[in-house]
């Protein structure tokens, strides 16, 4: 070999070389190395099971049951495509801190997670989503999905007279109701970051934020037998709601975010919301069109008529025995009990609630003290609509009221089952409830 060739063999091998270790010392990419301690943590999985905390108390459970059950470090994990997503918004660019505040720059775990920080910035919503968000935090603090209606009832129930006395209740039973009812009575971030307590809680999609809230993880999450399963069609014997099934709506197509967030006018309960969906939103000229709807528009509400059996359940034990009544498939007639709010009607569909005298007896009150305040049945309308129900679907041989009024044949009552007699009510449940039942406002004949 030549001088001259192997200068040049040498100048490439020191190229090569030098290549070579100029790659091994490339540096990660900038979207590595920049992350702050908070999504280096919480980016890591085999970290985050080493660091994690157990849970100290059992998993939620509600009306539904028990909800499903995420490992702690399963719930605060980023990874995925949601998580992907949510580093190209605008939340991302806020920084961790910037909503969960801590210290960002700590690689301790207690360090990171000390000062003020706070675990789910949407609890306190006028300091963290108000920031650019303050139109709807500030009406979401009176309303409904904050648990304002559920507050009332408890407060009227134990001699107070609105929501507002809610704080005035005993610390270990405003205790009781932020561990059971507060399941699904939640924040902002509950519907648009992470599941429902309910749900099982924890991060739904890589801490991505999503504006509408996904129908059957978040909305049946909490409305679950007594709404979303109604809705599916899910209880044995019924099936779907004619709105999913032709139209596909989802939640959100009927119930827009004026009501979900509120207007900022407080209101006791849901049915005096000025922003309700109504029927004839869409189904127009339906007060005439056939000769069911001229006779009943005005005294019966559509789901009079239009609605399947639906769930039931009463009489809970917080954190106690359960229900004394187990679930069950029910449709009950009775006397309007919100003609305040729903003028009209004088007949409405009605439902068992939740509420007996002892709900509270496992948090320290034996009794309610004003448990006849409010009835144990309510107003209203289930989401398991069709065209043709029980109720409207004739035979041949039958008359146009043949599955609704009353009449007897032989000894037996037809139909009676349909409507709430004072001998349907419970001993405990009577003074509360006796003036929803329908003895002595039926037409007479009915009953001969």
């Amino acid at each position: 070999m030549s001088i001259y060739s192997f200068r040049t063999t040498v100048f490439f091998l020191s190229i090569l070389i030098i290549l070579s270790s100029c790659e091994s010392k490339t540096p990660p990419a900038p979207e590595e190395s920049n992350l702050g301690s908070c999504e280096k943590c919480h980016t890591d999985y085999a970290l985050l099971q080493k660091v994690f905390s157990p849970d100290s108390e059992p998993p939620a459970s509600g009306c539904g049951g028990d909800a499903p059950y995420y490992e702690p470090y399963d719930r605060v994990y980023m990874s995925g495509d949601g998580y992907s997503a949510f580093k190209k918004t605008k939340h991302y660019e806020i920084g961790c801190t910037g909503c969960h505040s801590g210290d960002d720059k700590a690689s301790d775990k207690t360090a990171a997670h000390s000062g003020t920080f706070i675990a789910h910035p949407s609890s306190v919503p006028e300091e963290t989503c108000g920031t650019c968000h303050d139109d709807i935090s500030t009406k979401f603090a009176s309303s409904l999905h904050n648990g304002m209606g559920q507050k009332r009832k408890v407060a009227i129930r134990s001699g107070f007279s609105s929501s507002d006395d809610f704080s005035k209740l005993p610390a270990h039973q405003i205790e009781g109701y932020n561990k059971n009812c507060a399941t699904c009575h939640g924040s902002c971030g509950n519907c648009h970051v992470v599941r429902p307590k309910i749900g099982g809680g924890g991060l739904a999609n890589g801490h991505m934020f999503k504006k509408e809230p996904d129908m059957v993880g978040v909305c049946v999450s909490c409305h679950s037998s007594r709404g979303g399963h109604a809705y599916m069609g899910v209880a044995s014997g019924t099936v779907p709601d004619i709105h999913l099934t032709k139209a596909k709506f989802k939640c959100t197509d009927c119930h827009s975010g004026a009501e979900l967030h509120g207007d900022g006018q407080k209101v006791e309960q849901r049915y005096a919301y000025s922003k309700l969906p109504e029927c004839e939103d869409c189904h127009e000229g339906r007060a005439t069109s056939n000769s069911y709807h001229k006779m009943h528009y005005s005294t019966f509400d559509c789901q009079v008529c239009h609605s399947q059996k639906y769930n039931n359940c009463g009489s809970c034990h917080v954190h106690g025995a359960g229900a004394r009544i187990p679930a069950y498939m029910d449709f009950k007639i009775a006397v309007n009990p919100i003609p305040d709010l729903r003028p009209g009607p004088k007949f409405t569909l009605v439902r068992r609630t939740l509420a007996a005298p002892d709900n509270w007896k496992e948090y320290g009150v034996e009794q309610y003290s004003n448990f006849d305040a409010l009835p144990t049945y309510n107003y209203t309308s289930p989401h398991n609509i069709q065209r043709w129900t029980d109720h409207t679907r004739l035979t041949n041989s039958g008359a146009c009221y043949s599955n609704c009024h009353i009449r007897k044949d032989g000894n037996d009552y037809i139909n009676k089952n349909l409507y709430l007699f004072q001998e349907n009510l419970n001993s405990w449940e009577y003074n509360a409830t006796v003036g929803l039942t329908v003895d002595g406002k039926l037409p007479e004949k009915w009953l001969r």
